[in-house]
C-alpha cells in the first residue's frame, strides 16, 4: 500500500536506522512497527541490543548526511518503502529494502518488468537469443531487469536500451561491477534506471550478489533464465522468483552443453519453457489484465546445498523475538573474473570456443559476440576446425563439437 512521502527529517532517520549495525530489512520493519518511527527506534536500539547481549553501532547523522550529499552529486535519490515511486512488485516481497537508491528515471520501476539472467560465460547463440528476447519483450511493453554482469545480463541490457531497462547493482551506485560496464550503465540511465540497496562507496562482496539477485527477481513479474550451469547464480535468482510467487521461465538447451544443465533441470522441475518472447507474454499479459500479479508460481526447485551447514545469512538481523531470520543461501565462492589483459592466441581460441555451443550459429553472429575482427575470427575458427573442436554445418554455420 502506498503511503505519504517522507519529509527530510524522517528520510534521514530511516537512512540512519537501516545503515546501523545488524539492522536488516526485517529488523527495520519490526522496529518501526514497535516504536512507530525510525527516530524512536534509534533511541531505543542501544537498550534493545544490550537486552539481547549485543552492542550495536548506530549510523550517525553526519554519516547519513554524507550519503545524501554523495547521491545528490550523482543525480540519484533515495526512495522509501511505501512512497509513490517505490516499485510495487518489490514492495510485495518480505525482505524489501526500506530505502532504494535510484539513478536515472524512477518511473520505469513501476512499469511491468521481466528479469533476464544467465551465464557470464555465455555462448554466442545464448547472447543472440537474449538480445532477441529483450528487444521483443521491450516492444511488448515490458521493461527488462538484470544484474549488469557479463554475458547474458549485458546482452539483455544492451538490447533493451531503447525501450527501458533496469540494472540492479550489488554494490553502491558508484561501485559498478564489472567496471567494463560503466559506459553501459550511463547509457541505460538515460531512459532506464540503476538501483541499489547498498550505500554509496560500497564495493560488492561475495554475499552481496545473491542479495542483489532477490531484488532482480523482486522487481519483475517473471524471471527468464537463458543459460545457466547446474550451480549457477542465475538459479539463485530463479529460486528467489519462485519464493516470491513470480513466474519462472527457462530456455532449453542441448543436454551436451553444461550451460544448459540448469535451465533444462528447471523445466523438468516445472519452470515454463521459453523459446521466444511470446512464451513470456502469453503468461504475463493475462495476469496484467486481471491484476493478479503476485500469485503463487508453479515452479518449485531448490538448489543443492541451500540448507547445508555452509549456508550463510545474506545479512545480519538483530536477535529480536519478532524478527524472522534473514534468507540463507549456500554461498560457495563464485569466480567473478580478473582484470583483462591482452590474450594470447590460446586464450583467444578458448574464448571463441566458449562462445560456441551445440546450437549452430553464423560466423557473423560469432564475430559480433566476440568483439574480434572478422579476419581474426575466421583464422581462429579455421584453427579450431583443424583441432576437431568446431564443426561446420550447411550454410557455413558453426557449432562446438561436444
Amino acid at each position: 500500500m502506498q503511503g505519504p512521502a517522507l519529509d527530510d527529517r524522517q528520510r534521514l532517520e530511516w537512512l540512519r536506522l537501516i545503515r546501523s549495525e545488524s539492522i536488516g530489512p526485517r529488523t527495520f520493519r519490526a522496529l518501526l512497527n514497535r516504536f512507530g518511527g525510525a527516530g524512536a527506534a534509534l533511541a531505543a536500539l542501544p537498550d534493545l541490543a544490550r537486552e539481547a547481549g549485543r552492542s550495536v553501532r548506530l549510523c550517525s547523522a553526519a554519516e547519513a548526511e554524507r550519503e545524501f550529499a554523495a547521491l545528490r552529486r550523482r543525480g540519484a535519490r533515495l526512495i522509501a518503502l511505501g512512497e509513490a515511486d517505490y516499485p510495487l512488485p518489490l514492495q510485495a516481497i518480505d525482505s524489501a529494502p526500506p530505502l532504494l537508491s535510484v539513478a536515472g528515471d524512477p518511473t520505469v520501476l513501476n512499469r511491468p518488468c521481466v528479469a533476464i539472467v544467465g551465464s557470464r560465460n555465455a555462448s554466442a547463440a545464448g547472447l543472440k537469443l537474449t538480445a532477441r528476447l529483450a528487444r521483443e519483450l521491450g516492444e511488448a511493453g515490458f521493461v527488462v531487469v538484470s544484474g549488469l554482469a557479463r554475458g547474458i545480463d549485458t546482452a539483455a541490457h544492451q538490447a533493451s536500451l531503447e525501450n527501458g531497462t533496469v540494472a540492479v547493482l550489488a554494490g553502491g551506485l558508484d561501485e559498478v561491477y564489472p567496471p567494463q560496464n560503466i559506459p553501459l550503465l550511463e547509457r541505460l540511465c538515460e531512459g532506464g534506471a540503476a538501483v541499489s540497496e547498498m550505500p554509496i562507496g560500497w564495493a560488492p562482496r561475495g554475499r552481496d550478489f545473491p542479495r542483489r539477485n532477490r531484488l532482480v527477481s523482486g522487481l519483475a513479474l517473471g524471471t527468464v533464465v537463458v543459460e545457466a550451469a547446474r550451480k549457477s547464480g542465475s538459479l539463485i535468482t530463479a529460486r528467489f522468483a519462485n519464493e516470491q510467487g513470480r513466474q519462472v521461465f527457462a530456455v532449453p538447451g542441448s543436454p551436451l552443453d553444461p550451460r544448459a544443465e540448469g535451465g533444462n533441470h528447471m523445466i523438468r522441475e516445472g519452470a515454463t519453457l521459453c523459446a521466444e518472447a511470446a512464451h513470456v507474454v502469453e503468461v504475463l499479459a493475462p495476469m496484467l489484465r486481471r491484476g493478479d500479479l503476485f500469485g503463487s508460481a508453479p515452479f518449485l526447485a531448490r538448489e543443492e546445498g541451500a540448507d547445508s551447514a555452509a549456508s550463510q545469512a545474506l545479512w545480519d538481523e538483530l536477535d529480536l523475538p519478532e524478527v524472522s531470520a534473514a534468507p540463507s543461501l549456500d554461498l560457495r565462492p563464485v569466480p567473478f573474473g580478473i582484470a583483462e589483459t591482452a590474450p594470447d592466441a590460446g586464450d583467444r581460441k578458448a574464448r571463441l570456443l566458449g562462445l560456441l555451443g551445440a546450437a549452430p550459429i553464423g560466423l557473423d553472429d560469432l564475430v559480433r559476440a566476440s568483439g574480434e575482427p572478422a579476419r581474426a575470427v575466421s583464422q581462429l575458427v579455421f584453427d579450431l576446425e583443424l583441432e576437431g573442436a568446431v564443426q561446420r554445418h550447411a550454410g557455413g554455420a558453426l557449432s562446438r563439437r561436444l
